[in-house]
């Protein structure tokens, strides 16, 4: 990769905030954040001293996880001897992320710089699986993914996985997942048991925040939400700079916020939740009772929606007012979002956002209204469509995360003045 190719990917965190850390690991992260960046700046950047720097990037250069790269500034004739910069040695590691979903599996493989080196997805039939039927997609998938990029399973440092539904990340515990059958699954372990791979699994919406702090408009940000919004309604939440995921690592679902006290049945059990009331199957559900369909030849959830999408456009008004009344639930809940957290911005992601209905411009004038009044401005609203292969990105993050932390991680160096 030339010099002119490398963006950078991971926070970029301000110097105040990055003082627990080993040094070492943060001057590896300034540098994968960078892309490339010159030892001078590196040190200003992170607030110390040039000699400190110049230790911890031996160090680096030594493990082979940064490299020093030529990189001429801007203007320059090439005469004489070039700039030297340093940048992530992409060959030292690379990691898949995978998502698993109700309708569609997906994957990417990353190299230890954040570069993609491949990225597949498999189609799965509706409904739960069982625990074996899922282990067997992920095998087989990573297996794709990995010949796609020309790579072994075994040359993977760690497999990241993000799933809807309860998810405990710190234990590796699924409580429960519309992708399977059973609760309370161990999927980490039983992940790692079947591929041989150190395994991180999350929760979907919170790889998405993970996706836009690594990759996307999150990257200069301490704190901002992201709202998904497909077969379910999830969020994830960056403050400062890392994911919040509450005291039990369950906390940040949105989707199933109460709106309507013994209101319409949400698909985790439960009624009256905001998923039940904007997420595909509740937008299906009043698709199905509002226009009459014969439910012996009902199509299936997504043709079903294009079909509504399509009528809507075209001025059926039955249409129009499921996706108003989707759009004002949306409204009520991004304005709770903003009340509780006081985000520096909004990120609304995921397939649903297509059917613009739900972010029009009289939904988001609705939730404004919802908003304290605090004579401050409201955090602006970001649509942000990556496309299928955004969740994996995150879920790649995840991995990426935990093979630096085992690598560079541990005691706090010893501050060189």
């Amino acid at each position: 990769m030339g010099a002119e190719d490398r963006q950078g990917c991971g926070p970029l965190i301000a110097p105040s905030s990055e003082s627990m850390r080993p040094l070492r690991q943060q001057v590896f992260e300034r540098v994968r954040a960078s892309g490339l960046i010159p030892r001078v700046q590196l040190a200003k950047d992170l607030g110390v001293s040039p000699a400190s720097v110049t230790t911890s990037t031996s160090e680096l250069i030594e493990m082979g996880y940064i490299e020093e790269v030529a990189a001429p500034r801007p203007g320059e004739s090439g005469r004489g001897r070039p700039a030297v910069a340093l940048g992530v040695r992409g060959a030292a590691h690379c990691v898949a992320g995978m998502k698993l979903s109700d309708r569609e599996h997906t994957a990417v493989v990353v190299d230890f710089a954040g570069n993609m080196l491949a990225g597949d997805a498999v189609a799965r039939d509706p409904g739960p699986s069982t625990v074996e039927e899922l282990l067997a997609a992920v095998e087989l998938l990573l297996d794709k993914v990995c010949a796609k990029a020309g790579v072994a399973r075994s040359d993977l440092s760690a497999l990241g996985i993000g799933v809807p539904g309860f998810v405990d990340h710190a234990e590796g515990m699924v409580h429960w997942s519309s992708t399977l059958a059973a609760r309370s699954v161990p999927l980490a372990q039983a992940v790692e048991g079947r591929t041989g791979l150190p395994t991180a699994i999350d929760n979907d919406a919170n790889l998405v925040a993970l996706a836009e702090l690594w990759f996307g408009a999150g990257r200069s940000l301490a704190d901002f939400a992201v709202v998904t919004i497909e077969h379910g309604v999830g969020m994830g939440f960056v403050m400062n700079h890392k994911l919040y995921r509450g005291a039990q690592r369950l906390g940040l679902e949105l989707g199933h916020t109460k709106v309507q006290l013994d209101g319409a049945l949400c698909r985790c059990g439960q009624r009256g939740c905001l998923e039940a009331y904007v997420a595909d199957y509740a937008l299906a559900r009043e698709a199905v009772t509002a226009l009459n369909l014969n439910h012996r030849n009902i199509p299936s959830v997504p043709v079903l929606l294009e079909s509504l999408f399509a009528q809507a456009r075209e001025g059926n008004g039955t249409a129009r007012s499921i996706f108003k009344r989707a759009g004002r639930y949306l409204a009520l809940g991004l304005a709770n979002v903003v009340n509780i957290f006081d985000p520096a911005l909004i990120i609304l992601s995921g397939e649903r956002m297509k059917y613009d209905y739900l972010y029009a411009a009289e939904t988001l004038a609705e939730m404004q209204d919802l908003v304290i009044n605090s004579g401050r401005p409201r955090p602006p609203i970001e649509i942000h469509a990556w496309g299928d292969l955004l969740w994996a990105h995150g879920a790649a993050a995840l991995a990426l995360q935990g093979v630096t932390e085992r690598a560079l991680g541990g005691l706090r160096d010893i501050a060189a003045q």
